[in-house]
């Protein structure tokens, strides 16, 4: 530190000026916009650009030097992969890689419909049940009747009362999805609703619906929006399944589950017509899930990083 010359400057003798201390800390730099938020949080960029891939290879699976995946060749059974047959041939013939590429539309499709579904529903119950405290008891209770049924069991039996389709397996997921989303809403809404802000807006005459609206409806969509990552990755996993017991999608679709299914009998010998499937599917699921991660440590205020 730096002392005047009280001789020279014009000032009061016993006042001390000192001169400004160096920065002892390098300069943070600020990094903003998408590019800024996808380098401070590199799991979200690792597993969407994963699941960005994937997604373009269900759309772009015609041009991707594949076959019709339903096309039989009883003389092409069970060979093994080569470059003619880049995945091998299943015991009917057919082209596991196409199969498996055209395998990502229905299992994609499966995990992202039960996500947006199960994510609306359970938000309208979550927002009720935890808002309208006369209706919290009524609509809990039939949340936990439902939650104390195993998803799969769930499933399997609302699949056994209807046909084998695409349709019926996301009806069937979405239902046991239902009531882990309405849950998480409403526990957020029960801390939400005791906020001052809240009680303000109920003595300024607000009506109920519009509360809910405005002010308990924007913070409830961060923790929905992670919950239903993990749906869409639980969705193609039970999916998977079902289709693996033959209570899934009907066997004319090529899935990942079905594929996996009809291969289990040659596992010891052919193992891979179930290595291919098996393999997209873990890591569409890892993708899913680095992007929940993700967007928790993004949206948590006590976990995300100064950007």
């Amino acid at each position: 530190m730096t002392v005047l010359d009280t001789s020279t400057a014009r000032i009061p003798p016993g006042l001390v000026i000192a001169q400004q201390l160096p920065d002892l800390l390098m300069p943070v730099k600020i990094r903003r916009g998408i590019l800024g938020f996808l380098r401070n949080h590199p799991t979200v960029a690792i597993g969407g650009a994963l699941l960005i891939c994937l997604v373009l290879m269900g759309l772009l699976a015609p041009w991707l030097g594949t076959v019709d995946p339903t096309a039989i060749a009883p003389a092409k059974r069970t060979r093994a992969p080569s470059a003619d047959y880049w995945f091998g041939t299943d015991v009917l013939g057919r082209d596991i890689y196409s199969r498996v590429i055209y395998g990502a539309r229905v299992s994609l499709t499966v995990g992202l419909s039960v996500a947006v579904l199960a994510s609306l529903a359970g938000l309208a119950i979550g927002l009720v049940s935890g808002f309208v405290r006369w209706a919290d008891g009524i609509i809990m209770r039939f949340m936990d009747g439902l939650m104390s049924i195993p998803p799969i069991l769930l499933a399997v039996a609302l699949m056994a009362l209807t046909r084998a389709s695409v349709g019926n397996v996301v009806l069937a997921i979405t239902v046991a999805e239902i009531p882990r989303v309405s849950r998480l809403v409403r526990s957020v809404v029960l801390s939400l609703r005791e906020q001052p802000y809240v009680d303000a807006a109920t003595a300024s005459g607000t009506r109920t619906p519009m509360i809910i609206l405005r002010h308990i409806l924007p913070n409830t969509l961060a923790p929905m929006l992670v919950q239903a990552t993990y749906i869409c990755a639980s969705a193609m996993i039970v999916e998977s399944i079902l289709s693996f017991i033959g209570a899934g999608t009907p066997p004319t679709i090529p899935s990942w589950g079905n594929i996996m299914a009809e291969g289990r009998a040659l596992w010891q010998i052919k193992p891979y017509i179930v290595f291919f499937p098996a393999a997209f599917l873990s890591v569409t699921v890892l993708a899913v899930n680095l992007l929940g991660d993700g967007l928790r440590d993004a949206l948590d205020p006590r976990m995300a990083k100064s950007l």
